[in-house]
């Protein structure tokens, strides 16, 4: 006889981030089992799920509840209240993501963001009035039936479904393998000779695992595609586009033998306009920019 489907209820209408990514989290969780998604608000079908996310005003893990619209919420950690995708990564996202240290690397990255945003916290500030970041909600409501598309929600749920786990998948993968790169720009790190000149023998993500050290200005490394090496500034904020030093302002914009007639460097190839890149044929071309701007 066939595999009885577990059955995942969340609430019908209008989807959500929060509730899409509960679901696919769950959805990873089960590792290939067959699943089904009801969508109702009818609390009858609600008592019938396995799973029940963002409907029913219920938080009990013990009968895998995780809804938080009840009075008084489901808790928070940090500041931050819980919404369905909280709880249900709260429960299950060590096993999804493969350690704790993964799983914490999403819950901050994704988790918390939805998470604020579903309860009504501000997750960011504007700039520029009028203009705001392109966010993973706006994605939601561009699947979401236009006032002349009717009241069909669950296709494009669905549809979003598979789109959401894909996206936790990545994400994984990406956390998973900086978490071992990290290892590798620290050596690099600890190995090199001046703390302000990291050089690294591969495309590894070395922007937050330098930042945690105070000296270093330039990393060098090898483009992608092996398309020459590059020094790279280091930035005063991950998130941010200030270096703590930036390249000299003589080789902004410089290309070709411009800018190998300003450094001496024979082979150097581009300076960004910005000062935060320069480009060279061979690594000793990068390694000699990069001492260069260090003695600027």
């Amino acid at each position: 006889m066939p595999e009885k489907k577990i059955r995942i209820v969340t609430h019908s209408g209008t989807f959500h981030a929060d509730e899409l990514l509960a679901v696919a989290s769950l959805e990873l969780y089960f590792d290939g089992k067959p699943y089904e998604v009801v969508r109702t608000r009818d609390p009858e079908v609600i008592k019938t799920g396995d799973y029940v996310v963002d409907v029913g005003m219920v938080y009990d893990p013990a009968i895998n509840r995780y809804d938080h619209h009840q009075k008084g919420g489901a808790g928070e950690r940090d500041g931050v209240p819980y919404s369905s995708f909280g709880l249900v990564w709260k429960h299950f996202g060590e096993a999804i993501a493969g350690s704790p240290e993964v799983a914490q690397a999403i819950e901050r990255k994704i988790v918390w963001p939805i998470d604020m945003g579903d309860n009504g916290v501000e997750v960011y500030q504007t700039v520029r009035p009028g203009l705001h970041p392109y966010l993973l909600h706006n994605v939601v409501m561009a699947y979401r039936p236009t006032w002349k598309e009717g009241e069909g929600q669950d296709v494009p749920f669905m549809e979003l479904v598979a789109f959401m786990r894909r996206l936790l998948e990545r994400e994984i993968r990406q956390e998973t393998d900086k978490l071992a790169g990290y290892l590798l720009v620290e050596a690099a790190y600890h190995a090199a000779p001046d703390k302000r000149l990291i050089e690294l023998d591969g495309q590894y993500p070395w922007h937050e695992a330098l930042a945690k050290f105070p000296e270093p200005l330039y990393v060098v490394k090898p483009k992608h595609q092996n398309t020459g090496w590059e020094v790279e500034c280091v930035r005063t904020d991950v998130h941010s586009f200030g270096n703590r030093k930036s390249l000299p302002e003589a080789w902004a914009g410089l290309v070709d033998g411009q800018l190998a007639e300003a450094t001496g460097v024979l082979d150097a190839l581009f300076c960004h306009n910005k000062r935060y890149v320069a480009v060279a044929r061979s690594r000793d071309g990068a390694l000699a920019l990069a001492q260069k701007a260090l003695n600027t």
